[in-house]
């Protein structure tokens, strides 16, 4: 199996470097990530200015773009040979509830699945990198379970790790989104120049976090695997919206 990695940290994150460790042995993979940090830049595109790519001496390419340009790019003709899924991250923080709605990582993943490839998003609920390892178990796992038993090419699966050692991690539950609390205000400070600048503020915590949600599964020591799909339409609506609508343009 060929397998194209990426993330939203960057080409030189350790997550990533986790996971490339992680996989050795288990596939063939090829690296397409970002040159820099693009931590919450959700599902954007650049369509205004070129791409760059360059590769560093172990064969990975980095690209000047988002997340989802590094996917797009890889499959639809940066390749040689087109992958047969994408795994992206280990990304340095969570991506649990409305998170997936900002992650570059989960944008990665489901650009992927635009694309027509199964896709796996996983991520450590901590930016303290100390259990690093426990994702990269986890996902080895989650990777060899895939390759046992494959799920259809419509998957994406969403991964969140407990920050603990991988002795102390209870299995994997399979979870729902939850949702987190309003995020905190805004932080307002000045620039060198005195300017007022505006940095935004920390993420809510869950508030709907309770059994079954992959916040309560990480919070009690489970890896958390929650199933996405990319159709946002709220079919159980449509009929009453189609009786509201005006009768007549």
């Amino acid at each position: 199996m060929r397998v194209l990695l990426s993330n939203d940290d960057g080409y030189q994150a350790a997550g990533l470097e986790t996971l490339m460790h992680a996989l050795e042995g288990m596939a063939d993979f090829v690296v397409v990530a970002p040159d820099r940090n693009q931590s919450g830049a959700s599902h954007s595109l650049t369509l205004t200015t070129p791409l760059r790519v360059a590769q560093t001496r172990d064969g990975v390419y980095f690209v000047t773009g988002t997340p989802t340009d590094c996917v797009h790019l890889a499959i639809t003709g940066l390749l040689d040979t087109e992958p047969d899924m994408v795994i992206a991250g280990i990304n340095h923080g969570a991506n649990l509830g409305d998170d997936v709605l900002y992650s570059g990582t989960v944008a990665a993943a489901i650009e992927g699945r635009f694309l027509g490839l199964p896709a796996i998003a996983v991520s450590l609920v901590s930016h303290d990198d100390q259990n690093l390892a426990t994702a990269g178990e986890a996902i080895r796992r989650v990777f060899s379970q895939l390759e046992q038993n494959p799920l259809p090419a419509e998957t994406i699966l969403n991964i969140n790790v407990p920050d603990i050692p991988w002795a102390e991690v209870k299995g994997f539950q399979a979870t729902r989104l939850g949702h987190r609390h309003r995020a905190e205000p805004v932080v307002p400070a000045e620039d060198p120049k005195g300017n007022r600048v505006y940095w935004v503020g920390a993420a809510g915590a869950g508030q709907d976090a309770g059994p079954g949600t992959d916040f309560h599964a990480v919070e009690n020591g489970y890896v958390s695997v929650t199933p996405l799909q990319i159709d946002l339409t709220r079919h159980a609506h449509l009929e009453r919206l189609s009786s509201w609508l005006p009768d007549q343009a």
